[in-house]
């Protein structure tokens, strides 16, 4: 397998994830798809590498009561000609002179069967253990292991460093972390209700808002 090749020219839309069902596929079988509602995504910046250092694509999602957005928020909107969205993203891209200031962002703007990334906040799990948290073994259960089956272990020597190093994988707050995942098949398309059908399972919880890219990765076998 060629080594993959990476897209810079992305394109990527916001949506709300409702949650998970099935669908058939031509074969005959069953595939479980998360549906993200899209609905209109709305550009309200374009960055250049001249003028801002960099090229990206600022975008909005989800409607929102113009009261509740503060006046340097409702400054930005204005300026972009735009009512006010309740999120505001950015994504990188060479392609971003395509874009422009206004435009509208659909389920149209990704084709059946393409790859792609889906970026959200995993669900928070609390406090958790190094076996749920990090998928350690545990102890042993046998003869002599007494009260050690769910423990991490030795983690770190007394003497020398005398201290337990930064980033050991020990207990402590679970999930509400951004996470990515990648290459995954856009299996249907309801252009209707503006509902994307992504094979698979995605970050977050229901009503969580993600982000839906072009594959970054472009993997050639």
């Amino acid at each position: 397998m060629s080594e993959p090749k990476i897209n810079t020219a992305r394109k990527s839309i916001m949506g709300e994830k409702l949650g998970m069902t099935q669908i058939w596929n031509e074969a005959g079988f069953f595939v479980p798809v998360s549906v993200v509602k899209v609905g209109t995504n709305v550009v309200i910046r374009v960055l250049t590498r001249e003028t801002d250092g960099y090229d990206a694509v600022q975008i909005a999602y989800g409607e929102v009561d113009p009261v509740k957005i503060s006046q340097a928020v409702r400054g930005h909107f204005n300026k972009a000609g735009v009512t006010p969205r309740r999120f505001i993203s950015e994504f990188r891209t060479d392609d971003a002179r395509k874009f422009k200031v206004g435009q509208e962002l659909g389920v149209d703007t990704f084709a059946l069967g393409q790859l792609l990334d889906v970026s959200g906040t995993t669900k928070g799990k609390g406090f958790a253990g190094t076996m749920k948290r990090h998928g350690f073994h545990g102890v042993s259960a046998s003869h002599g292991a007494h009260l050690n089956h769910r423990k991490p272990g030795s983690v770190g020597a007394a003497a020398t460093p005398s201290r337990i190093f930064k980033g050991l994988r020990m207990s402590g707050r679970m999930g509400g972390v951004k996470k990515t995942t990648q290459n995954l098949v856009l299996a249907g398309i309801d252009e209707k209700l503006g509902y994307l059908l992504i094979k698979g399972a995605i970050p977050g919880s229901k009503g969580g808002i993600v982000m839906v890219s072009t594959a970054v990765k472009a993997t050639d076998s």
